[in-house]
């Protein structure tokens, strides 16, 4: 579908697997706790459908473990500490996402992010990139006290840039967007070049309009 014939004034974006690529710091700071143990290294392309899922997905990869077990919480907070000290290491923006804001600017669309990451590393990660200097609202993960797929995070969004929901677009990688973006009477855009988990089964979570890259928005919006 398109959405040029909508009444549309703002697009907001999960974070990572949608604006940046993040698994190669992700996937570094489980690695390490890999190797402090003598565990051989895993390659990148092992974390990188479970980097979606955060600390969660890490810990999986690297101990197949999850939250019901004793030692996850202890290897968790192991991993955030790995994580703190390398956040901004290799983490990039993906091909084509300068291009997008400047195309939003020129058609006068508001634009801003919507995430799951805390405050403690997102604020730091957007803010050693230029870019987002120019995005009118940043929610994350703990702005709120419900996080995607509640739609209470891009609800505040909306409220932030004094814009109705329905004049607003979501962009995301998980289903948890989708849900919440659907929930909060956004459009949705499923983008399919991101994290999407072995198992996701994309056609099925119902988004609006499913994007290969993060410049093929462009060809959905609005005219100036």
């Amino acid at each position: 579908m398109t959405f040029k014939n909508r009444n549309i004034a703002a697009v907001l974006f999960d974070l990572d697997g949608t604006l940046v690529d993040s698994a190669p710091d992700l996937a570094a700071a489980a690695d390490q706790m890999r190797l402090a143990r003598s565990m051989p290294s895993l390659p990148l392309r092992v974390y990188r459908a479970h980097c979606g899922s955060g600390a969660r997905g890490m810990l999986e990869v690297a101990f197949g473990i999850g939250p019901e077990q004793a030692e996850f919480e202890p290897l968790r907070e192991e991993f955030f500490v790995n994580y703190t000290q390398c956040l901004t290491a290799r983490t990039a923006l993906f091909d084509g996402v300068e291009a997008l804001v400047r195309h939003l600017a020129a058609l006068g669309l508001t634009w801003g992010v919507v995430t799951n990451k805390s405050e403690r590393y997102a604020l730091p990660l957007l803010a050693s990139m230029p870019v987002f200097g120019s995005a009118a609202t940043v929610v994350c993960g703990d702005t709120t006290p419900h996080t995607k797929p509640h739609p209470a995070p891009l609800l505040e969004a909306a409220r932030q840039i004094g814009l109705a929901p329905a004049q607003c677009l979501y962009v995301g990688d998980d289903l948890r967007d989708i849900l919440a973006g659907k929930a909060a009477g956004m459009g949705t855009v499923a983008a399919h070049y991101g994290y999407l988990g072995p198992q996701a089964k994309v056609v099925e979570w119902g988004a609006d309009l499913g994007i290969e890259s993060p410049w093929a928005l462009a060809e959905h919006l609005p005219s100036a």
